[in-house]
Parts: C-alpha cells; structure tokens; sequence
C-alpha cells in the first residue's frame, strides 16, 4: 500500500482506461458469471437482513453457505430498493470477516488518556466488565447525579429505545444524545420552516420531468440510493437533469446541467432561480395561486402589495418577494455564486416548463454550513414554488409504517423520584442556551447538538460529566473540530464504548465490549422509505457470531439491568421486563437474546399479528415475518398535505415562516431577549423580518483568505459505509468509483487551473491546513472541481480502527488525512448541527 507518484499515474491511467473500454454494468461478480466455480455454484441458502451502510438501509438478502455469509443482494420483496443494493452493501463482508474485530471485552490499565497514549487494554470476562459498569453507574446514583452519566448513540436499529430511553431515563439521567445533528438536521430545518415536516423526504423519479439535485449525489450518498441507481438512466432519457455542487459528482457527471456554485452561496442561488421563476410567471399557480387579476406584477427591484395576490396551498409568497427575492436577480446572484446568469435562467424555465412535476432533491452540501438553515429554507422554497411538493414527481413524505411505540406511561412508573428529577436537567450539549437555540419541530432545545458535547464536558457546564456510554459511534473521528473530542475525552473519568472495532473512541475507553455487526449478527428492526413505500425491515442474525459479542441496543441494557439489581436498584429490570414481554405468550424474557427477541416482536407485532388490517404487505404471523424478513406499504398517496393539512402554523407552505416566528419569538422569550439578539448570537445577519423568511447570508468563513486561499468541501464516498468500512482492502481498491478518485489513495481533488498556480503535478505529496489542523495526502488535478474549491472524499485518516484503516496502529499513525481534522469546530446554531459543509472551512496547499 506504499505508492511512488509514477505508481498513482498508472492507477489514474488504468481507471480510465477501464472506464473506456468496460462492458456498462460490468463488475467482478458479473465477470464471475461465466466461470463455473463462481460465487454461489454451491448452492446456499439466501437469509433476509439489513444493510445499514447508509441511511437508505436496505432491505436485504444474503448468501450463506455452509455457515458462511458470501454474497449480498437486495431482498426480492422490497419496493423501496427494488431487490438491489449498492456497493456498500457487498463491502460489509470484510466488516464480518474483518481479523481486526474486538473479540471479548477489554479493560484500560494505563490511567492516562490521550492520542497515541497506549491504554494498555487487556482481556477480561464478561462479568467483570458488566460488574465494573454497574458499580460505575451504582456510584453516580448513591451520590444523587445519575445526571453525570450519559449514552450516545451514533447510527441506530429501531431497538434504539431500550438504551436511549429506557434505560437513561430510569436510571435517572437527561443526557441520550443522538448523532443526529451530525448528518443532515440542519436539512430537516428547512423542510420543517417551510413544509411542517421534520424528516428526510422521498423521491418520485419515476414521474419527474425536471430533477434539480442540490449538494448531494443521490446515487452515491444520501439516501435512496439502490432506487437511484436503477432509475438514473431513465430519468435522463425523459426528463432534465441539473446538478448544484461545486464538484463534478456521478450524477452530475451524466446530468444535463452541471452548475458549480461557490461553497456556501447556495441561498443566493435559489433566490436567484425564484426570482426568475416569478418575474416570468413561471411559478405553479394550482398550488401557489396567482394575482386577483391574472396580471403579473413580480418585477425586478419592485416590491408588491401582498392584497393583490391570492393564495391557494401557500402562505406568504408576496412577503418573501418583498423581503429577499425582489433584489436578487440572476446577475447578482452570478457575482456572488458563480453560476452563470444565463444558466440561472435557462434551469429555472426548465423548471417552470416541467412544473409540477418538478423533484428538488436538496442534501447536506446546501444546508449543513454555519448559516446553513436559511439555505435549506431558500432551496426547498423552490419545490413549493414550482408545485413539487408531495405532488407527482416531486419530492414526498413517508407513508405510516404501523409499528408500536415506546410506552412512555409505563416506563415513567419505574423512576424513582431521583430519576424523574434529574432526567428533566440540562442536557450536557447546550442545547436550548441562548446561542444554541436547537430548534426542532418549533421547541427551543428540541433538538440536538452531538458536536457541542465536547463543549459542554470541558466547560463542565452544565455540570461535569462523569461516565459516557457509546456505541456504534465514533466521535472523536466523526466530528468535525477533532481535537476538541480529543480533549474533552480525556476529561471524563469513566468510558464505556461498545463496538466492533477498536475506534479512536476506543482509545479513550475504560472498557471496550464487543458487539455484533448490524447487518449478519444482529436480531433489530429499522424503518424507511423509497419509490413512495415505506418499509420495515429485519435484521437478522444470518450467521452465528463468530466471536462472543452482544447486540448493543438490547442486551447491554439487559445484562447491566441484572447487575444493578444485584445492587438494590431493580427499576430498570423491572421496567425491562414488563415493557417487552412476548406479545405471543405473555412471558416475560429471562436472559438478554430472550428479551431481545422479546422486544424485537413487540414493536413489530401490528403488522404481522394479524389483530388489525394495517395495509400494506400480508405477514401471516411471526415466522412469516421472520421469512420474509420486512414488511412494504401501500404506495404513498400524491398530495396528502394539500387542502390546508401541512403542519405548519398555517397549515399551508409557509414562504414566510409563520412557525419559524413563533419559535424564534419563542425561544427569545425565554431568555429575555428579542429575535434580533437571536440572530446575532446564532451568527447570523438577519435581523428584523428577514429572519422569517428564506433569504441569502453570506458565508461564514473560518481563516483569512489570503493565507487560506482555497474553500475546502467534504463529500462522502460511495464505499464510505458510514465510515465504518475504512479497515476493508475493498475501500481502498476501489476507490476510482468515486469520479476523480484514485485507487489506494487519499486524493485532494483540485482544478488544474490551481495545479498550476501551486506548481503541483498529479500524484504530488501534499500537506493540505486550515485553522483547524493539517493533514498530508495526494494532489489530484482534475476538472470536475471548479477553480479555488478543494474536495476530499470522507473515511481516510484513522489512527486506530484496525491495521488497514490506520498507517501504523501501535504508533497511532494515520493513513491519509481526516477532513473533520481540516474542517474547524462550527456549528449551525439554529437547528444545532455540525456545520461540516458549505466551505466554510479555507485551506492552504503545499508540497512537500
């Protein structure tokens, strides 16, 4: 894995050369195909699961033969993923077989913590790490802060709130922090203020006329992605398709329009396009509505009287004119995005030309940036303007997938008065503080905010935390600003960290415990959606563990519920096993699989108990729900908001924000203070109306541009299984499906043009720095980047993880660079999120 530059250039040559001359949809299983001992020739049988390699989570099957998992595919029942899978779901056999697993729990010996400091881990029994943990958590508990515990959770099953809420809850703790607002919160922020939905929205590709893709690629990452893949061809044959990024990514590669906007410019943009759409008379008047006398009066510059205009399914669209569009015509939003003009103009009379049937798939790159939440506002506007919204060929919500809920009646009878006193405190990220207004669904601190953890533990405020429980996470490598995490780990005294590898997080670990791989070992449930189905999908355990592991969500929360029962604190057993009893046979579970399965057919049992016809796909009782391994609904139903059913203040779609008023107004309230205050606190320009509105905010940037001249993006590879897949060979061998990447490399893509002025040659050794940190890695002058933009792909730079995904493992070296080290501490402080995109992030580049 040691490349001279000669060897790079080779490797870019033979990429794409085979690129050339490949047969399309040839890969290494088809080349099998013709070959007489190919993958699966000996027969096997195919075992239903779910990948959960991103956030698609695809139903899925997988070849076992004698005992051995061997091939994946999609499951043949699934409508959300039509029986397919993406390259991340063949990946996740290295993850299973991987030599680097933690196979029995370990225990810390050396008491100092740091990077590179060896913890010096040694075996240990089962007993003696659950018994560790329960005197860990007895203490907290006997000196009345069970507050100072706290358990996050990176990617989850649908088992998540056995250990999320059940057990922090009763053990008496506020602080089960999600990972959430690491991914995409700040995206939900604008489809909330707007639409009234807090959630991810599907895709109708098979009925668009005009797909705008913006900061994401919806057949690399995101979500959706198998559906993606599937439908891209025939969606370019019958329809239009523009890409807003500023790098060239797959879908953009095969699109229509490539428009590479400037990091962080994407509010002007969208702006531009509305402006536009209703200076031509462009917008969708079935669902926006039109002037009272069908004379259109959107004129540049000019403002409008709001009486004039009647409203159909919309609110405040003359408002929204006045306040932020009016001013930003095409022209101006070039000078400040870089798009050209006359492109502006040309995509949004495509648009207008294809409304409603018009899909506006906006991902992270538009909104996860520090004055990101405006952005997302101002982007998803546009598929309200054009008559997409839930509509045929735009962009929907979920059908209802009818699983039972977590008892929250019940289990609040097992606090003791401690827990249901301290489970009410300040949560240690911050969350709902006057510069951290996290405000999800319209509630000030009803969100999250994982990345200011870190904050929260060295500032010791709102107190000091004391013991932390993680698992299948990895936030000292996940989060951007990375040594903050390295600090604020080393402060707290007591680490808990259940994986299947030994992560950077690992390192900071009191004990490690291993556990089970989510698609073969493991026995949850999770929930989706795609090509209008929602779906409820297994996971099952298709192989037996190879190593003496636990599922995370479940049995840890069972075994250590026994422990600190041996210490005279039975609630949560007791809570435990009267919430998830069999809904079968009424009996309660008696060891950790047992409750396991338990609480598994608790949550599913509407839809395949037969007691009430739920709709959707007929499961004829347990085991047929086990065989058949998930469960597909009715397709979703086009317009369901319409007719004044959004859940916005309004009950139409707000273009000004009646629900994001109230919960700014709400959250300045609370502390004393007026919304214009918010805003300065928030980082953000926008004061006095324009808050209420989508509108344009310049970008916030870390580093002076004149010693960090580059903007630095962050995208996420097509192989990066969640960043759990950088210790597989495969990650690393197949890296040129990523446009402009090479293989066995870590490559900083850059435009040539740049090249150039920085003396580099492709393959270059390179030290890339920002305010944050520097990392080294590989020069790769490519044109699919626009000129003064730099990309790296997300999932290289581990210093621990395995022998694979780290340079030098005992020496805690890394191999290639990690972005969330060149991407400084910023927070998008509305929503709560990491602001992880959006340039916001300046470089400089240097050979060396």
């Amino acid at each position: 894995m040691k490349f001279k530059r000669r060897d790079f250039l080779k490797a870019t040559f033979a990429a794409g050369a085979g690129a050339a001359v490949a047969v399309p949809g040839m890969s290494a299983f088809a080349a099998e195909t013709g070959k007489k001992n190919r993958v699966g020739a000996l027969g096997g049988t195919w075992k239903p699961s779910t990948c959960q390699g991103c956030t698609t989570w695809c139903p899925v099957e997988v070849l076992v033969q004698d005992g051995r998992a061997v091939k994946v595919r999609g499951n043949q029942y699934s409508k959300q993923n039509d029986g397919i899978v993406c390259p991340r779901g063949h990946l996740s056999l290295q993850q299973l077989y991987d030599p680097d697993r933690v196979k029995v729990p370990m225990k810390r010996t050396n008491s100092k913590k740091g990077r590179g400091v060896d913890p010096k881990f040694v075996p240990i029994s089962w007993d003696e790490a659950l018994n560790t943990i329960a005197d860990k958590m007895m203490e907290l508990r006997n000196a009345g802060e069970p507050e100072k515990y706290a358990l996050l959770r990176g990617r989850y099953a649908y088992m998540r709130d056995v250990i999320y809420d059940v057990t922090t809850k009763v053990f008496g703790s506020p602080n089960s922090i999600s990972h959430s607002s690491m991914c995409a919160e700040a995206e939900k922020f604008g489809v909330y203020y707007t639409e009234g939905k807090w959630a991810y929205r599907d895709y109708d590709l098979d009925n668009t006329k005009y797909l705008l893709v913006w900061g994401c690629d919806p057949v690399s990452s995101n979500r959706l992605i198998p559906a993606s893949i599937k439908r891209l061809g025939e969606v370019l044959d019958k329809a239009t398709v523009a890409v807003v990024d500023p790098k060239l990514n797959n879908t953009a590669a095969k699109g229509h329009e490539w428009l590479p906007v400037k990091p962080g410019t994407d509010g002007a943009l969208a702006l531009a396009v509305a402006h536009v759409l209703l200076t031509e008379g462009g917008w969708y008047k079935g669902f926006v509505g039109d002037f009272k006398d069908g004379k259109n009066r959107f004129k540049s510059g000019i403002s409008v009287d709001e009486s004039l205009f009647n409203e159909i399914e919309s609110h405040g669209l003359v408002k929204w004119w006045n306040l932020a569009v009016k001013d930003m015509t095409p022209e101006k939003a070039a000078d400040i995005s870089g798009v050209p003009a006359d492109q502006i103009i040309r995509v949004a009379k495509g648009m207008a030309k294809a409304a409603p049937n018009v899909c506006v798939w906006m991902g992270p790159g538009a909104a996860m940036h520090p004055r990101g939440g405006y952005s997302s506002m101002a982007v998803h506007a546009l598929a309200g303007l054009i008559g997409g919204v839930d509509n045929k060929g735009g962009s929907l919500q979920t059908a209802k997938i009818p699983v039972n809920k977590l008892n929250k009646k019940l289990m609040a009878k097992f606090q003791d008065d401690l827990a249901k006193k301290h489970s009410k405190m300040q949560k240690i990220d911050q969350r709902g503080y006057l510069n951290l207004p996290a405000i999800s669904k319209g509630k000030s601190g009803g969100g999250v905010s994982t990345n200011n953890v870190a904050n929260g533990i060295l500032e010791k405020d709102p107190y000091e935390l004391k013991m932390m429980v993680g698992y299948m996470n990895n936030p000292v490598y996940a989060n951007n600003g990375t040594t903050l995490w390295e600090k604020a780990l080393e402060k707290v005294p007591f680490i808990v960290h259940l994986s299947t590898h030994a992560s950077e997080f690992s390192q900071y670990a009191d004990i490690v415990l291993p556990c089970t791989t989510s698609m073969f070992e493991k026995l949850a449930f999770t929930k989706t959606k795609g090509n209008r189905y929602a779906t409820c999908t297994l996971l099952q355990p298709v192989v037996d563990p190879i190593w003496d592991v636990i599922t995370d969500e479940t049995e840890f929360p069972f075994l250590i519920a026994e422990k600190l029962k041996e210490r005279d604190f039975p609630n949560l057993y007791d809570a435990l096993t009267t919430m998830y009893v069999d809904p079968e046979t009424g009996r309660k579970a008696k060891n950790s699989k047992e409750f396991t399965e338990f609480a598994l057919k608790y949550y599913t049992a509407p839809l395949w108990d037969g007691k009430k016809d739920v709709g959707g796909d007929k499961i004829h009782g347990w085991k047929d729900m086990l065989d058949k391994g998930m469960w597909n609904s009715k397709p979703y139903q086009y317009k369901k908001q319409w007719g004044g059913k959004f859940k916005t203040k309004t009950h139409k779609f707000e273009f000004y924000s009646e629900t994001l008023k109230k919960a700014l107004e709400g959250h300045a309230k609370k502390h004393h203070v007026d919304v214009d205050r918010v805003m300065q606190e928030t980082n953000y320009t926008a004061r006095g109306e324009m808050a209420f509105v989508p509108h344009y905010e310049p970008p916030l940037l870390n580093g002076d541009r004149k010693k960090y001249p580059y903007s630095f993006i962050d995208y996420k590879s097509r192989l990066n299984r969640e960043g759990r897949s950088a210790n597989s060979p495969w990650f690393y061998e197949f890296k040129h499906v990523d446009p402009g990447d090479v293989g066995w490399h870590d490559a900083l893509k850059l435009n040539p043009i740049d090249g150039k002025k920085l003396g580099l040659k492709d393959g270059d050794n390179i030290r890339v720095s920002s305010i944050g940190g520097s990392v080294e890695c590989t020069a790769r002058l490519w044109e699919g980047m626009r000129p003064g933009t730099v990309a790296k792909a997300f999932g290289q730079g581990h210093w621990a993880y395995g022998k694979t995904a780290a340079k030098d493992y005992s020496k805690a070296l890394p191999r290639g660079g990690n972005n969330n080290t060149i991407i400084p501490f910023e927070l998008e402080r509305l929503s709560g999120s990491s602001a992880r995109n959006g340039g916001h992030a300046l470089v400089k580049i240097e050979k060396i």
